[in-house]
């Protein structure tokens, strides 16, 4: 990127996963839980960084011990977590999940509110921030404040410096009052991104129609971006650049547990977008950098937890190498 900068930034919430022991059961059926560290944007970073490259995050914990643990996670896995800061007086945010019998997730949240919720705009880290060549954000962000105007002042100061943009809506119907709001806000901030990546359910819910075609897709192209994405799980994921579009197909594995590999997915891709930009504009080289997130993903997907089944750049190769 300009004056050789690679680092990815990212803005969001990180908060602990509590995971049943017992897999294909309801959250009240589960005899105990596994604590994991997770949250989408906290992912994206460790994911970057496992492979090589620079980030850090930008978020608010809570000053507890789990707040604590969750910032050492990050230093752990070579994360700058110079834009983290505590709050006194909340919580860092949990999240109870499990995969039922019929394969769907269930969430159950506490955060009323939690720390994440209340970064402020004068709590950012500005330098941080300026120092992005992307900066990544979700929508969960958005959905209150203070937090909500420290998102958008951040997405404005990342711009302003030179950074690209990169949204990852990772819709939680849970959380939002309605999913009417929920649709609202998250393309309240759709024109801004430069880069955008969709799973095909969250395409559905935006567009209101049950299919991946590319006329479907397109409605939520905007002229403004350099790269629209909707990735379908096992079967790849399907681009849209300003010039071409196209498919890349994923590769083959025995998935244990999905949670984390659309984070290794965006975290691989970033990467290869720091490295070489002009991938963006060259289409040869973009299905090359998707072809690698596609693998980063399929990797995440084999082994149970998001953060300790992030692959590094060897081991992407290797399955790459294989195929």
């Amino acid at each position: 990127m300009a004056g050789g900068r690679e680092l990815v930034v990212s803005f969001g919430e990180m908060l602990i996963d509590f995971v049943p022991t017992v897999a294909g059961v309801s959250l009240a059926e589960a005899p105990a839980f596994l604590k994991a560290p997770g949250g989408a944007p906290a992912n994206v970073a460790i994911a970057v960084s496992r492979l090589g490259g620079l980030a850090a995050f930008v978020g608010k914990l809570g000053d507890d011990e789990f707040g604590r643990m969750l910032a050492a996670i990050l230093r752990d896995n070579g994360v700058d977590d110079g834009g983290v800061v505590f709050d006194a007086g909340a919580r860092t945010a949990l999240a109870f999940v499990t995969l039922r019998a019929d394969g769907e997730r269930e969430f159950m949240f506490y955060r009323n509110p939690s720390a994440d919720m209340l970064l402020t705009a004068a709590e950012l880290n500005v330098e941080l921030i300026k120092r992005a060549a992307v900066f990544h954000y979700g929508s969960i962000s958005l959905i209150a404040e203070p937090c909500r105007s420290a998102h958008l002042r951040a997405m404005e100061i990342a711009k302003e410096a030179g950074a690209l943009l990169s949204y990852d809506p990772n819709l939680r119907e849970a959380l939002w009052p309605s999913r009417e709001e929920a649709r609202t806000k998250i393309l309240s901030i759709w024109d801004q991104a430069d880069i955008v990546k969709v799973s095909e359910v969250e395409l559905e819910f935006l567009t209101g129609i049950d299919s991946v075609e590319d006329d479907v897709v397109m409605k939520l192209w905007r002229p403004t971006m350099k790269l629209l994405l909707v990735t379908l799980g096992d079967q790849g994921c399907k681009y849209y650049a300003r010039d071409f579009h196209g498919a890349v197909p994923s590769f083959k594995v025995q998935q244990v547990d999905t949670t984390g590999a659309g984070d290794a997915f965006v975290g691989a891709l970033l990467r290869k977008i720091v490295q070489d930009p002009s991938s963006l504009q060259d289409q040869k080289k973009l299905e090359e950098a998707i072809k690698f997130a596609n693998a980063c993903g399929a990797i995440t997907a084999t082994k149970k937890g998001a953060i300790p089944s992030l692959p590094t750049e060897t081991e992407v190769l290797q399955l790459i190498a294989k195929a």
